[in-house]
Formats: C-alpha cells, structure tokens, sequence
C-alpha cells in the first residue's frame, strides 16, 4: 500500500500528494470518468464543468483546501478541476440524482461503521464498501503542518482526495456511511471536505461544532471520537442532527438515516443496509471484552453474504469491502487492513 507524507503550506502539502501518488491519482480520474459516463451518460468534460460549480462557494469557507487542491493538480500534471472534481464527486452525485427530471441510479460507496466507549478504551472503526476496481488506487497519507495550531494526521483516502477516514495527533478519528438523500446545497462543505475539518480538530467536541456551524452539502453520516466517546452526526443538504452513544457507549451506522426525517426525501437505496445495522448490534452485544481483535472479528462477519458487513462485489452487491480500520482513539493508533477482513492482502499499525 502506498504511503506518502506531507507536509508544509496547503500548496506544498498538494504538491507533494500529486508527485508522489501521481500514477494513484491518475487511477482515481479514469475510474470515476468511467464511473460517471457509464451511470450518468457523462463525459468527463462535462464532470468537471459541474466541479467549477463548487468553486466560488468553497473559496469562501474552504480557501485552504482549493490551495492544497491546486498543489495536488500541479504535483500530479493534471487540471485544477479535474482535482476538484475528485473531491466533490459525491455532491456532484447527488445534484444529478436530486434531478428527477432525469431519474439516474448514481451508485455510492457503502459502509458499516462503530464507535464504542468501553471501560478503558475509545473505540472508532468501519469497514469501507465500494467499487473493487477503486481498489488499487487507495493510499495511506500522512499530512503535518508545521507551525500551525492543526493537529498532524493519518487517513486512508482516495488518492487525490483531501479528506476521508482516519484519525489525528490529538486522538480525533472519523469514519464515513454514504446516505442517498435528495438535495445538494453547494454553499456548504462537501463532504470530503467536513472530514478533513474533523481530522483537523483538537477534540469531538470542536469537530461536532464545526460541522453543525457550517453544514454539508449533502448527505452523509460522519462518525465523530475521541477519547471521551463517539458522536454520529447524520447530514442532509439542509441539516445536522447528532446521534448519540446508546447506554453501552455504541454508536452504529450503515448506509441510511436512522434520526427523524420528515422534512427530507431519502428513497430506499440499500436493502441491506438495515439488516447489516441490526447484524453490528447483535454482535457488538456479544462482546464482553472489547478489544482490537474482538472487534476486528465483528467486520469479517458474511450473514447476507454477498450483501453482508464484509461484503463481497458479486449478484445483488455492486460493492466490496476494500479495506477495515479498528481505531483505538485511547492510544492514539489504528489498525489497517486492506481487503476483505476474512482474505485481506495487508495489515498495518499506523500510530502517534
């Protein structure tokens, strides 16, 4: 597995991210302009057209990020949008499925997700569901910024995306369940961009505010921890609503919104997506003694199998588990596995 390390102004951090994962980076452009022409009729041309969209509002509360964008486009050899559009393919998703004019099943990654307070340990973890051929083009990235008040951070993302699933030097983690609900509010963060301002809080606290304050554009379901616990924090274009730990100290979430929802439109998507949340309850209840291997062990779980926790891109799946992450937000390390749980390729320990 790729790992690269980048540090400095959001620029130089960029330009490093687009040199040395430039071939990942590639990877990622060609399989989401295959994704998009063969959903959505769309060429790539007309992919990134829409991503210009986003550019304006993000310049007023993410300047930050479209610098450290431009630095991944000129490290890499590609355009600014074709960047951009990496990092707001989901929003873009969501304005053509929100068009029912044009009635498209734009697919979307999966996902089971968990945040569990223990007696002694602080736990955040999930297993990661989308398009096996994505596979390839996932990467480690470490990102310090010297000098800055921003705690340094590790994640697993896509390559060429600024934000998405990891944890940071202050033992602040977040995971990710894609939510198909209509409505796209581009005024607002996208959601690889609310990850990437919860990788770089000092606390759950901080990261919960910060996204309430500022919205997501569209919807999502963003697992929050720390040392002290886990908050869920389901996203629609239009709100924010905490989810809190039950009295067990578990947080679950799969792929559909679990909070009222009344004033939003979320057609069914996943039929699974319920069996898979019941599934993580009954097993996480199971567990007397909570750890990294117990855990992990809840993950590789096929009930439902293809469709199951630990998925398989096969029949009625049109995703795979492509990598687990079991953090232990307590110690400040994570556990990485690249696969399939049950016939994973690679595991590692990232730590601070």
């Amino acid at each position: 597995m790729l790992e690269i390390r980048c540090s400095g102004t959001p620029h130089e951090i960029g330009v490093t991210h687009g040199a040395l994962a430039k071939e990942k980076i590639d990877g990622s452009v060609k399989f989401y302009e295959h994704l998009f022409q063969k959903h959505c009729s769309m060429s790539w041309p007309e992919v990134v057209q829409e991503a210009a969209k986003y550019i304006e509002p993000l310049e007023k509360i993410a300047p930050r990020y479209l610098d450290e964008i431009k630095g991944i486009a000129e490290g890499a050899n590609l355009g600014f949008l074709d960047i951009l559009a990496l990092n707001v393919r989901t929003e873009i998703t969501f304005g053509l499925f929100s068009d029912t004019s044009k009635n498209l099943d734009v697919p979307s990654d999966g996902c089971t997700s968990l945040g569990w307070l223990t007696g002694s340990k602080s736990f955040l973890c999930q297993n990661w569901d989308w398009m096996v051929e994505q596979g390839s083009n996932l990467i480690i990235c470490h990102i310090s910024q010297p000098g800055k008040d921003i705690p340094s951070i590790s994640m697993i993302t896509e390559a060429g995306i600024i934000g998405k699933i990891g944890f940071n030097s202050s033992g602040v983690g977040c995971c990710l369940n894609a939510i198909k609900c209509r409505g796209v509010d581009p005024s607002k963060l996208p959601i690889h961009f609310a990850l990437r301002t919860v990788l770089e809080s000092r606390s759950r606290r901080e990261a919960v505010e910060r996204i309430k304050s500022i919205g997501v554009a569209g919807s999502g379901h963003i697992l929050v921890g720390d040392e002290t616990g886990s908050t869920g924090l389901e996203c629609t274009s239009i709100w924010v609503k905490e989810l809190l730990m039950n009295d067990e100290g578990r947080v679950y979430h799969s792929n559909h919104l679990i909070l009222d929802k009344s004033d939003v439109l979320e057609p069914p998507w996943l039929e699974d997506s319920h069996v898979r949340l019941k599934r993580i309850q009954e097993l996480t209840s199971e567990i007397s003694n909570p750890s990294t291997g117990t855990i992990f062990d809840v993950f590789k779980d096929t009930e439902g199998y293809p469709a199951a926790i630990n998925r398989r891109q096969e029949g009625v799946a049109t995703s795979q588990t492509l990598f687990n992450i079991v953090m232990d937000l307590t110690s400040k390390s994570a556990q990485v596995t690249f696969g399939r749980p049950s016939e994973y390729s690679e595991q590692m320990i990232l730590a601070f």
